[in-house]
Formats: C-alpha cells, structure tokens, sequence
C-alpha cells in the first residue's frame, strides 16, 4: 500500500485558511461591535437577521444562541411539549433529539433512505400516532430531505414541520432554501458549518408573524417588555459580535459554496474508479453544497488509520446512531431497529471538505485511498 504522492498533510477542516482571506473584514466588524457598547440584542443582530432573511427569502429570521436552542424554541413556540411525540430520524446528530427532550416530549425514531442517508418519509408515515404533535426533518450534510411528501403528511395530519437546517446554509429544494419549506426552519452557525461564527450562534426562522413574535418571547426570557414576563423563557439570544461576524461572512458563502461543489466534484471523479469506495449521487429534487463529503468504504476503520498515517484527517458521521446512545436507552430501541443507519454507521467516512482545499490535496486523498485498496 504505498502511495506514490508525494507526501502532505490534509487537514479535515482549515478554519485559519478561511480567516486569512477576509482576517480585516471581520476584526473591522467585530472592533465596530465592541466599540458600540451595546453587546445584547443590538443592531448587529437585527441587521444579521435581517441579511439572513434576505438570503434565504425569509421574512421573520431570529438570531439565537446555537442551533440546539434554535430547535427547543421552536418546539416551545409550537406549544409542543409532554404527553406530544415528536418523529425524527435515527441518523441525525443527537442535539435533534436533545430539543425535544429538553421541552418534555418523546422522541419517536425512524430510518433513513439508503441513497441519501436523510429522513424517509415512508417510514415517517407509519410512525405517526394520535400523540404526533411534530417532524423534525434533518437535511443531512446539506442535501434536502425529500418535502413534498412530509409536508404532505404534516397537512394530513395537523402536525408541525420542524426543519434541522444545521448543515444547510444554502441548499435548497426544488428552488426553495432549506429552511423555508416547513413551518420552522433551525440553523446551527458552529464554527465548522458553511457559514460559521467564532464561536456558538444559531438562527430560527419561521413563515408565521404569530410564532415569531413568541420565539422573540422565549429567546429573551418570555418578555416582549423589559420586566413584563408573559411565558417562562430562556436566555437564548444570539451575541452581537458574532452577529457582526456572520454577516461579513454571509457576502461569502455563495462563492464558498460553489468551491465546494467543485470540490465534490473532483471527489466524485476520482472516487469513481475505486470500487471498495461508494459516494452517493446527488438527488434530483436537492441542490447540494456539501457541509460533508461522505463516502462509504470497506474495512473503515483500517482506511481511517492508513488515511492518518498518509497525513489526512477524516471524521465519521456519525459512530453510533442516536437510538443506540445511553443517553437514549430508555427509549426501548435496540440493535437492528434502523438497520440502515447502523450499516451506516459502520461504513461511512467523511473526507477533508472546505472551500480552500485545494486540488492537489484532493488528488492527493484519492489517491491514497486507490494505494490503501490496491
């Protein structure tokens, strides 16, 4: 297994790569934040909120602490709480399910689709009983989920469409951007998303004024004025220096999208000539603007250390499905329940992708795969 490159070292993320392009933008922004004085809810987060909304066609957007709380305030805004079930997928990341938990309901699982690893609606369907008060479904690695049908079941039903946004900033579904479809969309801004703060921040949009007025409640603890506490709120408000910071980098993220679509289609042409190596295609009904770049491969574990060893970092996402954490072990769930996320979960790799990568280093990660297999 020897690799005739070259030797070089391909981190799985180079966030210091992205900040040295636009480092005097956003100090300007952050030092102008800072020298206003006023560090809670003030314009930064509006004019984010605002600019946000612009992007994806949404009027109410809410910049709020993180994309966990994103999705518990609007379980919250939705009145959705014990006694409700709430159906979303096995393959997901657990903070879906932790939101809501955190308002009381039940978490209710199901599969994902084999050839794009998100929510399957067939599943979702069956799943549905007279306590499923809401869906939650999670555009995984930034390939929509398929709508249509779970917007569907959601007018058939009376329930609540929540989508999870967290890796999506961008993609959209037939024409639409994720987040506008159901009747919350969440966003995660974590440093390592498409667009990421420096440090913890989310948003929360919705198509309704009368939810958006009670998310402004439960994001500044249950208070439209100042000492006037209608509901039982949170302190969960999106800080005005990383505001300041996400709307620099807004301007950006088309043009970081884009990069990364060539990227994956570099990835895609390479790969297409290892046989142990599967990347899926991309839906029809789904742009894609590849948060991640997944692959499934043979012997993982073995590929993920010779992929170390060849100097190239690479994650998995995600080791364990949600209903096999301790954490939800009171749920009832056992192995094999979700055979397809587990098969998943045990052959999926995710390669080095961000905007700055560069060619030779995505030549240089396919060809020590091809090396590994040969």
């Amino acid at each position: 297994m020897e690799n005739s490159l070259t030797k070089m070292t391909v981190p799985f993320l180079d966030l210091r790569a992205q900040l040295d392009q636009i480092r005097e933008e956003v100090t300007a922004a952050a030092s102008e934040a800072i020298n206003s004085c006023s560090y809670i809810l003030g314009g930064e987060v509006e004019h984010f909120e605002k600019a946000f909304g612009e992007f994806i066609q949404n009027e109410y957007c809410l910049g709020v602490s993180n994309g966990l709380d994103a999705l518990k305030l609007s379980l919250e805004a939705a009145e959705i709480g014990p006694g409700d079930e709430v159906i979303l997928p096995a393959n997901s990341y657990i903070a879906t399910a932790l939101a809501v938990s955190a308002v009381g309901a039940k978490v209710v699982l199901v599969d994902c689709e084999r050839e794009n690893y998100n929510i399957d609606p067939k599943l979702v369907a069956e799943a549905i009983t007279d306590k499923t008060a809401a869906i939650i479904p999670v555009h995984l690695t930034s390939q929509c989920c398929d709508m249509d049908p779970i917007m569907e079941l959601a007018e058939k039903h009376n329930l609540i469409v929540i989508e999870d946004a967290a890796q999506a900033h961008g993609t959209s579904y037939k024409g639409q951007k994720a987040g506008t479809i159901g009747h919350f969309g969440c966003f995660s801004f974590y440093p390592g998303k498409n667009l990421g703060a420096y440090g913890d921040a989310g948003l929360v949009c919705t198509n309704s004024s009368e939810y958006y007025e009670k998310l402004k409640m439960y994001r500044n603890y249950g208070q439209r004025v100042k000492y006037h506490h209608e509901v039982k709120g949170y302190n969960h408000r999106m800080d005005e220096i990383q505001a300041a910071i996400l709307k620099v980098k807004l301007n950006y993220l088309n043009s970081w999208n884009e990069q990364r679509q060539k990227h994956a289609e570099q990835y895609r042409s390479a790969i297409a000539h290892i046989p142990q190596v599967h990347v899926n295609p991309p839906m029809e009904y789904s742009d894609h603007v590849y948060h991640l770049f997944i692959v499934e491969v043979e012997n993982r574990d073995a590929v993920q250390q010779y992929l170390k060893e060849q100097g190239i970092t690479t994650l998995i996402h995600y080791p364990i499905p949600i209903h096999l954490q301790k954490a939800y072990e009171s749920l009832g769930y056992k192995e094999g329940d979700f055979p397809v996320s587990e098969y998943l979960a045990k052959r999926i790799l995710t390669l080095p992708m961000y905007a700055e990568l560069k060619s030779e280093q995505i030549e240089y990660v396919c060809e020590s795969l091809k090396s590994f297999y040969n």
